[in-house]
């Protein structure tokens, strides 16, 4: 209201629309994920692959996802989230669509191509998240911060229930390759709509003065997305010291790898799960894979409204994002309950209690607008995104070696679980205060005039 005061004029609402680009193009990020996920189960048939090899093959993304990170995370803040987030979006597209001539392959070579075109996929998306954040930052307040993170984020959940019934019925119907073809297409399509659509606050044709104001005053970065910004500098190496030196931000990245073991059971091995524990069809699998994905995206949306309502009833920032955070991780601990039960119907009732709670949980990235430093939001987000997606190295790994040895999914739930608990622990014990990290004795370039100053 002091905005629109100040200037004589409504506010506009631009930020909303940048937000629901946002949600789109995740939502075509994690469905292209979990493509290899949907087509597994004819895939590792078709190419004969043991659980170990299939883990591998799962995981073959995140090894080039996690290794990105901070390579794209200094694109982001060298180049800007617009033209850099485009490449990203085009060029996974490009991967996951030549992923489906995979199958004019054989043997070896097949599994080969495959590996390697889901490491450039992997490769391709490391700016993304990244870049989502640096936009929320530049676009929203602090006390609309949260409830920005968290719908894009439940974006993961809506790829599911939008497109794994979809890439089940064309498996079933056209063949696994035909989930490659199609998502591919759709997101070569999405980046040219991306340049179309994306701007920062300042250079928006449709943002007014009223609403600049309101989110400048609200604690956003308004000039971090600048088309005439000048590209800040800053001593990377020196950074990435002071960022791994701060109990918080260590707390929240390794709460991160918790939570994401998560995303990546889900991902992965769900659906293999439902087919090979539970007996579905891969076409019932992919209808019922997607009402647990419902309710993490119903609690994804409820976890960043309950932390920005916090705000804004005088709760401070550490206690609005930790409380989510906790409660959520408390009820996706509920999906080891799945091990005592028989009925399909109670299975698929437990897995979405479990991830709605880390859906309400998962705020990751709002508490990394609110902690990263304004000069370097990109590293400081790929960090993140590194310790977070190493998880997807691991946990597809870990269930493929526990269930090959006991032949059963009854340890990985217990695994996914334990992580859910070490998450807890990392924002109850470890992370205390959460406020915005502020580098020290590092030289950047100011961002309005280009003249070097200490960073505060």
């Amino acid at each position: 209201m002091e905005a629109q005061h100040q200037t004589g004029r409504q506010a506009t609402r631009t930020r909303w629309g940048i937000l629901a680009m946002l949600f789109l193009i995740t939502t075509i990020n994690y469905a292209d994920r979990a493509t290899v996920s949907i087509a597994g189960p004819e895939l590792s048939k078709t190419l004969h692959l043991t659980p170990v090899q299939m883990g591998f093959v799962f995981s073959a993304f995140a090894w080039s996802y996690v290794l990105a990170q901070l390579p794209g995370g200094w694109l982001l803040d060298r180049f800007g989230s617009k033209i850099t987030y485009f490449f990203s979006i085009f060029l996974w597209s490009l991967f996951t669509l030549m992923m489906g001539g995979v199958g004019f392959l054989t043997g070896g070579t097949a599994v080969a191509a495959l590996f390697a075109l889901r490491l450039l996929v992997g490769a391709a998306e490391a700016p993304s998240f990244p870049g989502n954040s640096r936009i929320a930052s530049a676009w929203f307040p602090t006390a609309e911060r949260g409830k920005a993170a968290a719908i894009f984020n439940s974006a993961q959940y809506f790829a599911t229930v939008l497109f794994a019934p979809l890439m089940g019925w064309l498996v079933h119907s056209l063949g696994w390759q035909s989930v490659f073809y199609v998502m591919g297409a759709l997101g070569i399509l999405m980046s040219a709509v991306w340049l179309k659509t994306i701007y920062g606050p300042r250079d928006h044709p449709r943002t007014n003065a009223a609403e600049l104001a309101y989110i400048e005053q609200g604690g956003g970065l308004v000039d971090l997305e600048s088309a005439q910004r000048v590209a800040v500098k800053i001593d990377t190496a020196g950074t990435i010291r002071q960022l791994l030196a701060s109990r918080m931000l260590l707390g929240v990245y390794i709460g991160q790898y918790c939570i994401t073991t998560l995303t990546y059971f889900f991902l992965t091995w769900f659906p293999v799960y439902l087919v090979q524990e539970r007996h579905m069809t891969i076409l019932k699998a992919g209808f019922v894979a997607a009402l647990p994905a419902i309710a993490g995206f119903l609690g994804g949306i409820l976890g960043g409204v309950i932390s920005d309502r916090m705000i804004k009833a005088g709760y401070s920032l550490s206690a609005a994002r930790k409380t989510p955070i906790v409660a959520g991780m408390l009820l996706a601990m509920s999906m080891i309950v799945c091990n005592y039960v028989e009925q399909d119907w109670v299975v698929v009732a437990v897995m979405s209690l479990a991830f709605f709670g880390k859906g309400i949980g998962a705020l990751g990235w709002a508490v990394v607008s609110d902690t990263s430093p304004k000069e370097a939001g990109g590293l400081s987000g790929g960090l993140f995104n590194t310790f977070g997606n190493t998880a997807g190295i691991t946990t597809p790994i870990v269930i493929g070696y526990i269930l090959q040895a006991t032949g059963s999914f009854a340890g990985a739930l217990v695994f996914v679980g334990a992580n859910a608990l070490v998450a807890i622990l990392c924002y109850l014990l470890v992370v205390g205060e959460i406020r915005r990290f502020e580098l020290k004795g590092t030289s950047v370039a100011n961002a309005h005039n280009g003249q070097p100053e200490r960073a505060a």
